[in-house]
């Protein structure tokens, strides 16, 4: 049986914060890790080593990751590698025609897609999946589950949550 500690990943991302979080949740479940900060990087990293699923932003500086997906797929040797994409602009005008380009074009493997922010249990159930790995249990992201408070308690109303506070002994 295939184990996470026998295969590498690509994570391909321009923010330094994104990067480190998908790559300390891939490195925690004991998956080989590289990262990279653009498409133009990836495209080094790749001729280094290839990886055996590639986690890939789509909106990054000097080479985008439609570029890259593009490029990569030209060569043989790197075509059938997995991707999965990895953004927070599948939505909106800045991702979403390249998207829609990828579905449309190209083959991707396994949920293909993830919108930011992603759950860590999540992201790495999805390259598992790719990978046939059996998957294991989505836990709650501590840091979702703190964003998710955060908005609500944001948009909450303030008599509500003073009346909760008393029924729960804190005033």
């Amino acid at each position: 049986m295939t184990s996470p500690a026998d295969k590498t990943i690509l994570v391909v991302d321009d923010e330094p914060d994104v990067r480190t979080y998908l790559e300390v949740a891939l490195n925690d479940a004991g998956f080989n890790v590289i990262t990279a900060q653009d498409g133009l990087d990836a495209l080094e990293k790749i001729k280094q080593k290839t990886p055996d699923v590639i986690s890939l932003d789509l909106v990054m500086p000097r080479k985008t990751g439609i570029k890259f997906l593009y490029e990569m797929r030209k060569n043989k040797a790197w075509a059938t590698i997995p991707v999965l994409i990895v953004t927070a602009h599948g939505k909106d005008e800045m991702g979403k025609s390249d998207l829609d380009e990828i579905m449309q074009n190209m083959t991707l493997s396994g949920p293909g897609v993830l919108e930011k922010p992603v759950n860590a249990s999540k992201y790495v159930n999805a390259i598992k999946s790719i990978l046939d790995i059996e998957v294991t249990e989505e836990q709650d992201d501590p840091l979702a589950l703190k964003q998710e408070l955060q908005e609500k308690l944001k948009n909450a109303d303030k008599e509500t949550l003073k009346k909760m506070l008393e029924t729960f002994g804190k005033k």
